[in-house]
């Protein structure tokens, strides 16, 4: 067996291992079984890589996306590792050739679908083969309580029944206490050893606005803070996908939508441009992600509110992979939380299902609408205790809270009057004494609290709705969207409860950047564009992503310790053998040529 830090170093270019990333490769390339819960771009994928290349034979690698497994391959290829992947898409040739590498030992790691997997005939071929170990990547597709469930992932308890002496590890970037114990029921994995790393992702700062025109707040976000970045900004819908993505690209950045809707050949190529070029943001649907690999993403923004944190999280932590300084930004309205509720209605589900959908959707509101530190509350919905951050925007800009229990009292009293049977624009009419055709046709003006809400305006008494329903007082019925009161709400009518409450016309404007943003000098800023300029044309020779040629720390690193020999590119973050000796020589020249 190699060690596995001699692997790290010279097949990888890392210096040393983070976290628990030892222990785990350690435990797999030992031969036992591991389940691994690791945040975003910890360096999950290295606990199985390392391992695979330890022991003897082929790792299976199930994966659920192409673009994932095509993404990998790119990237250990490129590294020196012989690695393939087979999937719907790959020709009969292709097929066999890798085949032919498998038996001739060649190979080191195979990518391969859920469905291919469990197939009668590749477990039969699998039975004829040296296998090194399963790897089970993205292991909460198992679990229908999680987030992307995939029936087949339930299947792969066949492997522990077929090949009950090979190693197994699971791996997932989001899993509550459900989740988790669905992992290991169904992939038979009682007696796994559990490694369960922090979810906090540090190099990511969090901020969310209430939306208020969001197209442009999406513009200012962008233009102030990640002009010619590459970054995603989600959507709810496909037609809002193309809306938003031709907007930014009429005030001149470079937008590319992607969702299911388009044909084959346009996402396609909007993800390739998106992998391979700079300064590239593509606006898309949550069909789009937990394929992209892309370490240098440097914002995620949501423009509507996601179904549920773990949603979030995980859509979130595409960007800042690399572990250099990121943004999440995020725009909400009490509309999205509605949409999203009737959604969960009217799927087809199970009441069961449904109700924790809605309890997950509620969290979500919740996270939104603190006034509390946001990465504290979002650690803590995955068990995890932690001390204010000090850098999302709550930290840096903490909102003051007033005692709003009168202005509760006054809504909800308002709701109660209208018979609970009317939404939110109805009731804000009757709590500003508008006399409108429908309140005269009701004969709402009649009531005692008609017009006792002139204070505050159509905007504040949103805002008020919105903070009311996500302290659980009122709730919206999804046949009518009308306001309806909640139990909770008893206490405060009754006066024994106090209502505490964000400011209505909080509106952040905060642009700062983090505290850890590299800022470059005139003189490395040049190294620094000769570099992105060259990895650009590199990767768009060998038709690969830009990251899979270096890496933007990498680059960094490139530019903060210019190298003067080919031996100090051994000490390059991200600069492994196979990449010294295809790459080496240009770097040296780049940088002899920016030093004169």
């Amino acid at each position: 067996m190699t060690h596995a830090e001699q692997i790290l170093h010279d097949v990888f270019g890392y210096p040393e291992f983070r976290g628990q990333q030892a222990e785990i490769i350690d435990t797999v390339a030992c031969g036992n079984n591991a389940l691994v819960l690791m945040p975003t771009g910890a360096g999950k994928s290295l606990c199985y890589q390392i391992p695979a290349l330890m022991r003897d034979g082929v790792a299976i690698v199930v994966s659920p996306l192409i673009a994932l497994m095509q993404d990998q391959v790119t990237a250990l290829n490129i590294n020196g590792i012989a690695a393939a992947c087979v999937h719907g898409g790959s020709s009969g040739e292709e097929v066999q050739r890798i085949s032919d590498e498998i038996a001739a030992e060649h190979l080191q790691l195979l990518y391969v679908a859920p469905e291919r997997l469990v197939m009668p005939r590749f477990l039969q071929f699998l039975h004829n083969t040296r296998i090194s170990l399963f790897a089970i990547d993205e292991a909460h597709c198992v679990s229908q309580w999680g987030h992307d469930f995939r029936p087949e992932y339930q299947q792969l308890s066949v492997l522990a029944d077929e090949f009950p002496n090979i190693p197994r590890i699971a791996l997932t970037a989001t899993a509550d206490n459900a989740t988790r114990a669905d992992i290991q029921h169904y992939l038979d994995l009682a007696d796994a050893q559990v490694f369960i790393s922090s979810f906090n992702r540090p190099n990511i700062d969090y901020q969310v606005v209430e939306k208020n025109n969001g197209k442009k707040q999406l513009l200012q976000f962008i233009c102030s803070r990640m002009s010619g970045e590459n970054g995603i900004v989600y959507c709810l819908s496909r037609k809002r996908v193309e809306d938003i993505a031709a907007f930014l690209s009429e005030n001149g950045l470079t937008a590319l939508p992607y969702h299911a809707g388009l044909n084959w050949d346009t996402r396609s190529q909007n993800q390739r441009r998106f992998t391979q070029e700079d300064g590239i943001i593509i606006v898309a649907t949550v069909a789009f992600g937990m394929g992209i690999d892309k370490p240098d993403v440097r914002f995620v923004a949501h423009l509507d509110m996601p179904a549920s944190i773990e949603h979030f999280y995980q859509e979130s932590g595409r960007a800042g992979r690399d572990g250099l300084p990121a943004t999440s930004w995020l725009c909400y309205g009490l509309n999205d939380w509605v949409l999203l509720r009737e959604r969960i209605q009217l799927a087809e589900r199970d009441e069961i299902q449904k109700r924790i959908d809605l309890q997950k959707l509620d969290a979500m509101l919740a996270f939104c609408e603190t006034a509390d530190c946001r990465r504290q509350l979002l650690l803590r919905y995955f068990g995890e205790d932690s001390q204010p951050c000090g850098h999302c925007d709550n930290c840096i800009d903490p909102p003051s809270r007033f005692d709003g229990t009168v202005l509760a009292q006054k809504l909800l009293s308002c709701v109660y009057r209208v018979g609970q049977r009317f939404a939110t624009g109805y009731v804000i009419d009757v709590l500003r004494g508008r006399e409108s055709e429908w309140v005269l046709r009701y004969g709402h003006q009649q009531l005692s609290t008609f017009g006792i809400g002139r204070e505050l305006s159509v905007k504040e008494w949103r805002t008020m709705v919105r903070q009311c329903v996500a302290a659980g007082y009122l709730n919206v019925d999804m046949a009518n969207q009308a306001l309806q009161l909640t139990e909770q709400a008893r206490a405060v009518l009754k006066n024994q409860q106090q209502v505490w409450l964000r400011p209505l016309k909080y509106d952040k404007t905060n642009n700062s950047r983090s505290n850890d943003i590299w800022l470059r000098t005139e003189r490395e800023e040049r190294l620094w564009q000769t570099l992105r300029r060259w990895r650009k044309e590199r990767a768009s020779q060998n038709n690969v992503p830009a990251y899979t040629i270096f890496a933007d720390r990498t680059l960094q690193d490139l530019v903060q310790h210019p190298p003067t020999t080919l031996a100090d590119l051994n000490h390059i973050y991200g600069l492994g053998e196979s990449k010294i000796r295809n790459f080496g020589t240009d770097i040296l020249a780049l940088c002899r040529e920016w030093a004169q």
